[in-house]
């Protein structure tokens, strides 16, 4: 009970493989991509997302996880393909510092991540595309209280968004592979798994408030008597778009949990800069002759 209360929530965006195989193996923190138009094709440029959390989960004893991506990293190419999908390529690796209290407190780098996207305008302020890539295995996560697999697995995302009179609603859908292991050797296998990231919020200026939702759940066993996990989260969201820096605070509690041992509330916050878009702006204006 303890290693599954250190590893339940070692995860982050693109990158958090959990090492210990009897908790829930989304890799991706459940919840994250919440706030973000995930379905828009990202003008040209370069970006980067920073995005630190903090959980609390009224498991006996208690457990607090905080997660940190520090650089989430979305190159927007000027490459366009298959009627005008825009070619997106980001990277990202997470990590964790965990406090199951008066037990254990540890930190961990998680699994980095590579991905490929392909986004489209579709019409009517719907926009939608696709994503997939790989965490890069880690082979000194070998531990069981590792913080990453040493194997890779593969992620898939499909996103759909729209935007429109200041609203932002975004469904994404996330599935993630993992690999079957030993009962003998901790973190050696990991399940498959889904989650679900819901967004509903309004811009008032340059003020957004609205609603966030998610959901997780593993898809598979790997190996006999893993006991599969499940949970669904709702909460707020306000944000304040600086031009062209945006800040967007979020607060979610679970509302239903399976396996985890009690309910947790998190508090997040995603700072999105355009970095491209920064730099021209504070690059000097040359005089005409």
């Amino acid at each position: 009970m303890k290693n599954r209360l250190f590893a339940i929530m070692l995860g982050a965006v693109s990158a958090c493989g959990l090492a210990n195989s009897s908790h829930a193996d989304s890799q991706l923190l459940p919840g994250l991509s919440t706030g973000l138009a995930l379905g828009y094709p990202l003008p040209e440029g370069v970006y980067d997302v920073t995005m630190p959390s903090y959980g609390w989960r009224n498991t006996n004893p208690a457990t607090n996880v905080g997660v940190l991506v520090p650089a989430w990293l979305i190159w927007s190419t000027p490459w366009t393909f298959l009627g005008g999908g825009r070619l997106i390529f980001d990277t990202a690796t997470g990590m964790a510092d965990i406090d199951v209290n008066d037990v254990i407190h540890k930190q961990g780098v998680a699994n980095p991540y590579l991905d490929a996207q392909l986004k489209w305008s579709l019409g009517g302020g719907f926009f939608g595309g696709f994503q997939a890539g790989v965490y890069v295995p880690m082979e000194d996560a070998v531990t069981p209280l590792g913080a990453a697999h040493n194997f890779a697995t593969f992620q898939g995302t499909a996103a759909l968004t729209y935007l429109k009179d200041g609203w932002n609603l975004t469904s994404t859908l996330i599935y993630g592979t993992g690999r079957s292991g030993s009962v003998a050797i901790p973190g050696s296998g990991a399940a498959d798994w889904l989650n679900v990231d819901l967004t509903a919020t309004k811009k008032f200026g340059k003020v957004e408030i609205g609603v966030v939702a998610f959901g997780s759940t593993d898809l598979s066993s790997p190996y006999a008597g893993y006991a599969t996990q499940s949970q669904f989260a709702v909460g707020g969201l306000v944000g304040y778009h600086f031009n062209p820096v945006v800040l967007q605070l979020k607060l979610t509690r679970d509302v239903v949990e399976a396996n985890y041992g009690g309910y947790e509330t998190r508090l997040w916050a995603n700072l999105i800069l355009p970095i491209s878009e920064m730099m021209n702006s504070a690059a000097p204006v040359k005089a005409k002759d």
